[in-house]
C-alpha cells in the first residue's frame, strides 16, 4: 500500500526562535530504496515554488495535493527548481502547468542519457524476475507507475549562479556540477539557513554518482558547509545538520581514497565494489551494490576517459551483487 508522505515545515534556529515559515519538505523517508526523493515547497506572499517533483504522475499528484493544503487561496506555483536530470527529481513536472522550469544548462546533457519512462517500464515488466536484473528492477522500481510521463525540458537554464525571489524570499541557485550528474544544482535559502542539496548529498544510503569525480562531489558539500546552514535537505533520506554533512563528506573522501588504491591494483569497478562490500567498510549505509556505479564513474576519471556510462551494464552488476547478498541473507 502506498502511503503518501506528509508535507513538513522546516524550522531553523534554537527552540522557540522564529521558524522557517513557508519552507516545507515532502520526504518519503524510505532507506534502502531507489527513486523516493525529497521534494520542497517554498511559499512567500502569493507566490510558491517547488524544489523537484516526484518520479511519477500519481506521486506528484499526492505532492501537489499536500501543497494545496498549506497554500493560501490564490497562491500559484510559478516556478519549479529541478536540481538535476534524474527522473526521480523531475518526471512529475508536467503536472505543474504554466510554471517556469529552472535547471542548470548541463542538466540537458544528462537528460539525453537518462533512460526514458518507457524504457524503465520495460525493465520492470519485460525482464525475467527469476534473474538478478529483473528481480532487482521489480524490487526497487516495481512500486512506480511510469505510464503517461512526458519528460519536460527546462524553460530556463543557467551556469554558475542564479538569484531569484519567491515573493520576498531570496533564493540562490548554485551550479555545482559535475558532481552526482554533469549538471547538479543546489538551492540555498540564505535568510532561512536551509539548503536543498539534491543528490549531491544522500543520507542513509550509498551514493550512486553518475558523473563525479568524488572529490568534486565533496567540494560541493564543502561549499554548502561554508554557507553555515542549519538544515540540509539531501536528495534522499533524512534531514542533516552540519555534522551530518561533514560525516557524508568524510565518507566521500574515504571512498575516493579506496577507489584510487583499488584502481592502482588493477581491479575493475565491479571487482572493487565487491571488495568493499565484502569488507563491509560502510556498515551503516544501505544499497552497497550502488558502489558499482560510483566506482565506475571514479575509474573513468582515473583513466582519463570521457566515455558515457553504460547504465544497463552497471545496473546489471548492481543487481548481481544484491542478488548474491540476498541469497546469503545479508541484504541492507
Amino acid at each position: 500500500m502506498n502511503t503518501a508522505p506528509t508535507l513538513v515545515p522546516l524550522v531553523t534556529g534554537v527552540a522557540g526562535a522564529a521558524g522557517a515559515a513557508g519552507v516545507y519538505v515532502w520526504s518519503p523517508g524510505a532507506a534502502g530504496s531507489w527513486g523516493l526523493a525529497n521534494c520542497g515547497l517554498l511559499v512567500a506572499g502569493r507566490e510558491a515554488a517547488l524544489v523537484d517533483t516526484p518520479y511519477t504522475l500519481d506521486r506528484t499528484d499526492d505532492f501537489l495535493a499536500a501543497a494545496r493544503g498549506v497554500l493560501a487561496p490564490g497562491t500559484g506555483i510559478t516556478t519549479v527548481l529541478t536540481t538535476h536530470g534524474n527522473g526521480d527529481h523531475g518526471w512529475g513536472n508536467q503536472r505543474v502547468r504554466g510554471a517556469e522550469f529552472v535547471a542548470t544548462r548541463r542538466t540537458l546533457e544528462h537528460q539525453c542519457v537518462e533512460p526514458t519512462p518507457e524504457q524503465l517500464r520495460h525493465l520492470v515488466e519485460g525482464t525475467d524476475p527469476g534473474q538478478p536484473l529483473g528481480w532487482y528492477f521489480r524490487r526497487h522500481f516495481g512500486r512506480f507507475d511510469f505510464r503517461g510521463i512526458t519528460v519536460q525540458r527546462p524553460t530556463r537554464t543557467f551556469e554558475g549562479r542564479l538569484d531569484l525571489r519567491v515573493g520576498d524570499l531570496p533564493v540562490e541557485l548554485h551550479d555545482v556540477g559535475p558532481a552526482h550528474t554533469v549538471g547538479d544544482m543546489v538551492v540555498h535559502l540564505p535568510t532561512e539557513r536551509i539548503v536543498f542539496a539534491g543528490d549531491v548529498v544522500f543520507a542513509g544510503d550509498h551514493v550512486c554518482h553518475w558523473a563525479g569525480p568524488l572529490e568534486g562531489v565533496a567540494r560541493a558539500g564543502e561549499r554548502i558547509l561554508a554557507w553555515n546552514p542549519d538544515v540540509v535537505v539531501p536528495g534522499h533520506g533524512p534531514l542533516l545538520d552540519q555534522d551530518g554533512l561533514r560525516g557524508h563528506i568524510a565518507y566521500l573522501r574515504d571512498l575516493s581514497e579506496q577507489a584510487s588504491s583499488l584502481h592502482a591494483r588493477g581491479l575493475t569497478p565491479t571487482e572493487a565494489a565487491r571488495h568493499l562490500v565484502e569488507e563491509d567498510r560502510y556498515p551503516d549505509l544501505h544499497l552497497p551494490e550502488r558502489l558499482v556505479i560510483t566506482l565506475a564513474s571514479e575509474f573513468r576519471h582515473l583513466d582519463g576517459s570521457d566515455a558515457e556510462p553504460d547504465i544497463l551494464a552497471l545496473m546489471s552488476d548492481c543487481a548481481e551483487i544484491a542478488w548474491q547478498r540476498e541469497t546469503r541473507g545479508a541484504v541492507r
